[in-house]
């Protein structure tokens, strides 16, 4: 009897290994394909990324726009939502790309720059937010497409599709948390890694909070970020989301790059005031 037994969870035992063998080989073999189809997918991604796009100076047209739309020389245009814009000669469509760590206002950054509204409007999916924004720029319509990355770890995978084509990159990080400082690194080499001819721009957030710190920690994270702005050749931007500092100055900074307009920003280097390096 007790040989029938023993025979019996011997055999038991057997299939149980055969099942698990089989199990593993097509884990294995998923697994396979996954690394075949994710190689794939970078060297399309990769061999799609173009020369440089230059853009020519916007020629003035007679455009007489509403007086409350008037900013600075750009005029502020009703903005349109996130599902497109119709099709127009007039219309230049650059995307912008915003990449950073979790919690530190990018996503309150893009809000405060479309308006409140397109926050309803925004297209979002996990780990990507994507919001529009129209304007009037000398007689020509200028659409702004901004692709907001999550900064998890999960959200990496969207680097690629998000910096593809794009004009400009912004590296934010958190003005009072010098953790989110030192990440820029790695989403600088990230990005580049897909677009090599973007206008980088270092950005820090929350200067309504930053400027609450001892002052020689506010010089501390000062010359840290001018130099990590020095070694992207980047320009260094310190704003607020909340209290609307430096944030239409970036875009309008943007735009003066591509187009060659008659507009410049002043370089600001005192602590306890929004910084702009270059």
């Amino acid at each position: 009897m007790a040989e029938v037994v023993h025979e019996k969870m011997t055999q038991l035992c057997r299939e149980v290994v055969h099942v698990n063998n089989i199990k593993w080989n097509i884990l294995e073999r998923v697994s396979v394909f996954k690394q075949f189809f994710q190689f794939i997918w970078d060297r399309i991604l990769a061999c799609s990324i173009g020369k440089p796009v230059r853009y020519r100076r916007l020629a003035r047209r007679p455009y007489s726009p509403p007086p409350e739309a008037m900013e600075a020389g750009v005029e502020s245009l009703e903005t349109a939502s996130c599902s497109g814009f119709n099709a127009d000669s007039d219309l230049v469509r650059l995307k912008i790309s915003l990449l950073g760590d979790c919690q530190i206002g990018k996503t309150s950054f893009m809000i405060k720059y479309v308006g409140d509204e397109q926050k309803k409007k925004c297209l979002g999916m996990t780990g990507l937010n994507l919001m529009d924004k129209t304007l009037f720029v000398q007689g020509a319509r200028i659409s702004f497409s901004i692709w907001d990355v999550a900064g998890d770890s999960r959200s990496i995978d969207h680097v690629p599709i998000a910096c593809k084509d794009a004009v400009a990159i912004l590296f934010m990080f958190d003005l009072t948390s010098r953790c989110t400082l030192n990440s820029v690194v790695e989403w600088y080499g990230q990005a580049r890694k897909w677009n090599q001819t973007a206008i980088p721009i270092l950005i820090g957030t929350k200067f309504d909070d930053f400027v609450q710190l001892p002052p020689n920690l506010q010089w501390t994270i000062v010359t840290q970020a001018r130099a990590y702005a020095k070694a992207m050749k980047a320009t260094l931007f310190f704003s607020s989301a909340k209290h609307n500092i430096n944030v239409n100055k970036i875009f309008k900074f943007i735009m003066a790059k591509l187009f060659n307009l008659p507009w410049t920003v002043e370089r600001n280097l005192t602590i306890g005031e929004p910084i702009i390096d270059f």
